[in-house]
């Protein structure tokens, strides 16, 4: 093992293994940092391609950079912010909110679970089977309500069917009796 060059790797390959092996090692210190030292812990990685990998120690990221905002606009709170100081917080509070939404999103279709712990993957799961369950609710629903309709319909029809039985029957019978005087 030699002592590598802190510089960007040009082979497109050997970056993207480089990048694979170090992130999984930066994911995996992570998690035993925030398991031996009871420390609270969001890592946010974004890829070259743009692509989001994220560890959190918390069951939730967002609760943990609420954490932090709050820690850091506290500090800050000696210095009056500026209004577009303000303003930049709340786009960064909702840039952060939508990165945690894209990220529930990657997971609920199941995408991006690697870094994910058992108790996250039971509640994403949980969640998973609550919503099936209000689909199939929401399907019956339709389902039963057009049966309804239908039935209605059918009861119409069968209605006029009688009707028009009436009808025939009744200018049969007119017709007979016309024709034997």
């Amino acid at each position: 093992r030699g002592k590598v060059e802190m510089r960007r790797i040009e082979n497109k390959i050997s970056r993207q293994v480089t990048f694979a092996k170090r992130r999984n090692g930066l994911l995996k210190k992570a998690y035993e940092l925030s398991l031996l030292c009871d420390a609270e812990i969001a890592l946010i990685i974004f890829s070259g391609r743009g692509r989001l990998f994220e560890f959190s120690s918390s069951s939730c990221m967002y609760k943990t950079l609420e954490r932090y905002r709050t820690c850091n606009c506290n500090s800050q709170e000696a210095t009056p912010l500026a209004e577009n100081e303000i303003n930049y917080q709340q786009y960064l509070k909702l840039k952060t909110r939508l990165e945690y939404l894209e990220s529930s999103q990657r997971n609920i279709l199941g995408e991006d679970l690697g870094p994910l712990s058992i108790k996250e993957l039971e509640q994403i799961e949980n969640q998973i089977d609550i919503s099936l369950k209000h689909i199939r609710t929401r399907k019956n629903k339709v389902l039963l309500d057009e049966l309804y309709d239908l039935k209605s319909k059918e009861q119409e029809l069968q209605d006029q069917n009688k009707n028009l039985r009436k009808k025939v029957l009744s200018s049969s019978l007119q017709n007979y009796i016309h024709t034997f005087p």
